[in-house]
């Protein structure tokens, strides 16, 4: 298989990205322990055929299939006798790393480092293997200096990383309003501002940002220090749907467990149809997991509007990815790709099937 590399500033930012966690956590991703009974391995569970599955997600609410599943014991109860362990990550760069460094097996991550993961490896490295989430991204301005659209312009915008999802978004965007921003720097009529999630609404506070293109909880944070809401993304997009989060698999792991796989995937799906059943249970269940794994519990002020935000579903929105990958392309992100076979639908289509559900499609880049 051709496929096309991302550009050297991308790779910088990905070893960038790592070295962080690579120093603070004794591997890849942080480490974190279930206390929750519900989560506990049965004595009488039988095991399937790996002793264990490590799960990697981000401690965010677009994650939330992965929270919740995990904080209601879901995933092990579908796993039976195969321990579920976890790692969290703040970087889908490092999350990839994990995935390739065998550190993780399975992860919830973005849609642009998933690509990146992808064409690196020559296809050679995952899969995607099911969808997670839908949304909740908004781009959130200081109301006292941007007032439409067109006041962007001129002003300065973060977005959490080069290159990452919400990056490739805002850029294209610019494009389309006829505005020139050059991608790497971040400099032109409007000023992209590279800043992480976790400092955003401080920076916001002191004034060093107008703005930002983000996904939730940030953008709720900073409507709760006095932004408003300028433009949602998914107005963006036909039927309001594009895809923020995925599940991949190693295609290693996914060869030699295909059993372990298909119970995460069962897992997945049984906690997407419980959120959606219990939004309010869900909600909670999902600021009780982020409480556990960032020490700190969000407010009603930013989870509220921000839960509403976000749609949980198990279709992976193909179309969707393949539309982003050609916006990083036009960014001058990312050479064009190869992203045939990508995706492997075939053990979440036979989990949707026994659930009575309609099966989803890979828009033509399924491994053959």
């Amino acid at each position: 298989m051709s496929a096309a590399r991302p550009l050297n500033a991308l790779r910088a930012l990905a070893a960038i990205a790592t070295l962080p966690l690579l120093l603070t956590a004794c591997g890849y991703g942080a480490e974190s322990k279930d206390d929750n009974p519900q989560a506990e391995v049965a004595a009488d569970a039988e095991k399937l055929s790996a002793d264990r599955v490590r799960i990697g997600y981000f401690p965010n609410l677009t994650h939330g299939t992965a929270l919740v599943g995990r904080e209601k014991g879901i995933f092990q109860k579908e796993l039976g006798g195969t321990k579920a362990e976890y790692a969290t990550f703040n970087a889908g760069p490092s999350e990839i790393e994990a995935l390739n460094s065998k550190s993780i097996d399975i992860g919830w991550i973005g849609p642009s480092p998933a690509i990146n993961g992808y064409t690196k490896s020559n296809g050679q490295n995952l899969r995607i293997i099911g969808g997670s989430a839908s949304g909740g991204v908004k781009l959130v301005v200081n109301p006292d200096k941007i007032k439409s659209l067109k006041d962007v312009k001129g002003k300065k915008i973060a977005t959490p990383q080069l290159g990452n999802t919400q990056d490739v978004a805002f850029l294209n965007w610019i494009a389309e309003q006829g505005w020139k921003v050059d991608a790497e720097s971040g400099k032109g009529d409007v000023s992209v501002v590279r800043t992480d999630n976790k400092v955003t609404p401080d920076a916001y506070k002191s004034g060093s940002i107008d703005g930002a293109w983000v996904p939730e909880p940030t953008a709720s944070k900073l409507v709760a220090e006095g932004a408003e809401v300028l433009l949602d993304e998914a107005d963006l997009w036909p039927d309001k749907q594009f895809v923020i989060t995925n599940i991949i698999v190693s295609q290693d792991f996914l060869k030699k467990h295909p059993d372990v796989v298909e119970a995460v995937l069962r897992g997945a799906v049984k906690s997407n149809e419980w959120i959606n059943a219990n939004p309010d249970e869900a909600k909670a269940a999902a600021n009780d997991a982020l409480e556990r794994d960032s020490g700190k519990a969000l407010p009603a002020e930013v989870i509220d509007p921000a839960w509403k935000s976000i749609t949980f579903l198990d279709d992976p929105l193909a179309a969707t990815l393949d539309t982003e990958a050609a916006h990083a392309v036009k960014a001058g992100l990312l050479e064009e790709p190869d992203l045939k076979g990508i995706y492997d639908l075939t053990l979440l289509n036979k989990v949707l099937a026994a659930e009575g559900a309609e099966k989803v499609d890979d828009a033509g880049l399924g491994a053959s």
